[in-house]
């Protein structure tokens, strides 16, 4: 867990650790958030990418009526009272017939907060590579595959950057491990680590409800909605303290993932790094002014600190998130 303060927090959050989500500081304004309740009302889908010693990619060949004999990346929904690494391990086994470890989240991916796809590059840890002999309801059969000729036909192509993600990071990792923490969640929502940086300095947004803490942004206000959508309640969130006309917005992607999948806790929060500059560059050694009392900017004064923020930010070494 995290020290404390919201130098702690951030060192954690940073670090792909997690926090308690004990509260929200943006809601939707039509209604209460809905609780996420894993295939009733939202779906989660883990994805796995795996290469072996020869640079090639597993592909599975698809058993279901509507894509059968076509080829994807092993993938499914996640059950009720599965974490997604139990998930990711289980489709894994079933399609492909290897056991695995994950190595690092490389996307997510959201159609609105209903569907949202998780992508993993793992490894194998054993197992037997699943032939046309042992085909079933499942999948008809596991095989690698040079990336550059790859079966045919696909089920579907947008696994083709999910492959260059994971080949590129496979080469060379750009940023730090990062794992799903299994720390309970209700909703859907998502932590900000949202930074304005000047020439010398860095400040981060915190909220100043209680005691200060990266602020919370709640989806909604029903998961069927798309304006609750990951991307539209980050920027709920910030137009409700800054004057976003005047900014440009950026995010980055995410840091950490945070869920339970157990006792009903199926909501997720992910753990995002946002940049918020000003459009005229006159002003751009002062961070924006706050509207309203229920935030402030926090200047990032230790050294080590600031320097891993900073490196987060220039090598964009984030997980990212495709809306």
């Amino acid at each position: 867990m995290a020290s404390s303060g919201l130098a702690g927090d951030l060192k954690a959050v940073l670090g792909g650790q997690g926090l308690p989500v004990l509260d929200y500081d943006s809601v939707p304004s039509k209604g209460p958030p809905v609780p996420a309740q894993l295939r009733k009302n939202v779906s989660y889908i883990v994805l796995a990418v795996f290469f072996n010693n020869q640079g090639e990619v597993l592909m599975i060949q698809e058993a279901k009526r509507e894509c059968h004999g076509s080829w994807y990346l092993p993938a499914g929904r996640m059950e009720a009272g599965e974490t997604i690494l139990e998930a990711l391990r289980r489709e894994v086994k079933e399609e492909a017939g290897l056991e695995c470890e994950p190595l690092t989240l490389l996307a997510v991916e959201e159609r609105g907060p209903r569907w949202i796809r998780f992508a993993f590059l793992a490894q194998p840890t054993g197992g037997i590579l699943k032939t046309t002999e042992e085909a079933d309801e499942e999948s008809l059969q596991a095989r690698w595959y040079p990336q550059a000729s790859l079966p045919t036909p696909l089920r579907s192509h947008d696994i083709l950057p999910l492959i260059r993600l994971g080949s590129h990071y496979y080469e060379k990792a750009r940023y730090p491990s990062i794992l799903p923490q299994e720390l309970p969640c209700k909703l859907i929502c998502q932590r900000l680590i949202a930074a304005f940086a000047s020439a010398k300095n860095i400040w981060v947004l915190a909220g100043t409800v209680g005691s200060l803490h990266l602020p919370i942004t709640a989806c909604g206000p029903t998961l069927s909605d798309q304006n609750g959508s990951l991307m539209v309640s980050m920027f709920r969130l910030l137009k409700e303290c800054l004057a976003l006309p005047q900014l440009t917005v950026k995010t980055q992607g995410i840091v950490g993932l945070q869920h339970l999948g157990k006792n009903h806790a199926d909501g997720i929060c992910l753990n995002v790094l946002v940049t918020v500059a000003h459009k005229n560059p006159g002003v751009l050694d002062k961070p924006p002014e706050i509207r309203g009392n229920n935030f402030s900017w926090w200047q990032v004064e230790e050294e080590g600190l600031r320097s891993h923020l900073l490196q987060r930010l220039q090598e964009v070494s984030v997980v990212p998130i495709h809306s």
